[in-house]
């Protein structure tokens, strides 16, 4: 499992504002809707990317096709799909993004390959977390969910 610093993730959720979310669904109860939905009340434009939903609604957002259905570009690609589908992914968002910084796949998401070909081009990437996960953590939010509060105890 890759390591990445603090002052890196952070650095990261704090200049991306516009989010590709490929792979979502309209299902409350699959992280990737919760993820993308956390992110957008946190104020990030959200995109969502899932041709099986396209054309409805999800959080105020139109769920697209394709990421090539995204104008304006995006600072990050949230992944949320197969490890093997990612290469196809990152090729397409390269090319689609030319001022894409960030791609992020989530936990148990990872490709070494395609995460080389994104930083040979100058884009950071993030392998096996989430970014609502890591925002949580590096913003001081897990508290809010009864973590470090000492409101839940194993005591009896």
């Amino acid at each position: 499992m890759t390591t990445y610093s603090d002052v890196f993730l952070k650095k990261v959720l704090e200049r991306t504002r516009r989010i590709a979310v490929v792979g979502v669904s309209t299902n409350p109860v699959r992280p990737s809707y919760y993820v993308a939905r956390y992110l957008s009340l946190k104020g990030y434009e959200i995109f969502p990317i899932n041709p099986v939903y396209a054309g409805e609604t999800i959080f105020g957002r139109t769920v697209f096709s394709d990421l090539g259905d995204v104008e304006g570009g995006v600072d990050m690609v949230d992944i949320f799909r197969r490890s093997e589908a990612v290469p196809e992914i990152v090729a397409h968002a390269l090319a689609h993004f030319p001022d894409l910084r960030t791609i992020w796949m989530q936990i148990g998401v990872a490709h070494e390959g395609a995460a080389e070909t994104a930083q040979a081009r100058g884009v950071d990437v993030v392998q096996d977390r989430c970014p609502k996960i890591e925002y949580q953590r590096l913003f001081g939010e897990l508290r809010m969910g009864g973590f470090a509060t000492g409101i839940i105890s194993s005591k009896l």
